[in-house]
Parts: structure tokens; C-alpha cells; sequence
């Protein structure tokens, strides 16, 4: 569904500082740099699908209040040591890495913001999400009998 995610940061080399070594632990890197303007990150020969920039409009960098990325896990020691090299690098805890059984039986994460106060996650399902299907009402296509013309 998204091509790409992109949050604003005050500045690019000291964002990277911070996103290099938490995004690694999770087996991404950069795959595509415009300094001092932005880096996009991704796997390894993919497109970039999570960007640090400057702000388009060139306005200070701010974090959007409930919004936040979460990027997959392949290991619960890979949730571990996103956790601990996000906060190595100056990043602040919102969320020590463990199972979140609100979020339901097979989820395992963690939070932190990153330097700008941008909300990033690291998270893994250890057991697959069940799809259900979606039902969609339609009206129902009733068929009227004709009334007979009458005779004269």
C-alpha cells in the first residue's frame, strides 16, 4: 500500500548519526542519499522506503502528535537492539522492547523518538495476522412484477 514514509528532521548528518546504526540492527540502510537535504533507507538493493529530510517548505521540523513508524522486525533481537542503539545514539524511551498483548497475542515492539522527536517503532509478529474477510452491504435488488396493461 505506501511507495514511502518520510520524516522531517532539523538536520540530515546528525539524523543519520542516529537512524544508520538503529535502522541496521533491523537489517535496513541507506540506499539513496541527496546531502544535506534528505537520506532514504531501505534493504539491501531495494528502493528507498523511509526518508529523513529537511522540511519541503523549509519551515523547522516538527513531530505530528499520535503519528509514528514502525518498522519490521525479523527477531525479537533485532526489536532489542533497535531499542538499544536508538537510545545509544541520544534517542529517548517510549517503550522498553517486549510483547504488547494490547496490540494483540503475537506482538512484540519497541518505541523510541528519535532526535527530533519523530515516534519510531521496531515490531515483530511471531505468529501470523489472521486475515478476515470484508463484508460489503449492497442494496438489495428487488424486481417488481410488471402490472398487466389492461385491455379497453
Amino acid at each position: 500500500m505506501l511507495h514511502h514514509v518520510s520524516v522531517g528532521v532539523r538536520d540530515v548528518a546528525r539524523a543519520a548519526q542516529f537512524y544508520d546504526p538503529a535502522l541496521k540492527a533491523l537489517g535496513y540502510k541507506r540506499v539513496m542519499e541527496f546531502l544535506p537535504y534528505a537520506i532514504g533507507y531501505g534493504e539491501r538493493g531495494g528502493h528507498p522506503e523511509f526518508w529523513v529530510q529537511l522540511p519541503h517548505n523549509q519551515m523547522t521540523a516538527t513531530s505530528g502528535n499520535g503519528v509514528h513508524v514502525g518498522f519490521a522486525a525479523k527477531t525479537k533481537r533485532a526489536v532489542n537492539a533497535f531499542h538499544a542503539a536508538a537510545l545509544a545514539q541520544g534517542g529517548s524511551n517510549d517503550g522498553e522492547p517486549g510483547p504488547r498483548p494490547d496490540y494483540g497475542p503475537a506482538y512484540y515492539g519497541a518505541f523510541v523518538y528519535d532526535l527530533d522527536g519523530n515516534k519510531v517503532e521496531a515490531t515483530l509478529f511471531t505468529a501470523p495476522l489472521a486475515a478476515k474477510p470484508v463484508k460489503r452491504k449492497t442494496a438489495k435488488k428487488t424486481k417488481k412484477p410488471m402490472k398487466k396493461a389492461k385491455r379497453r
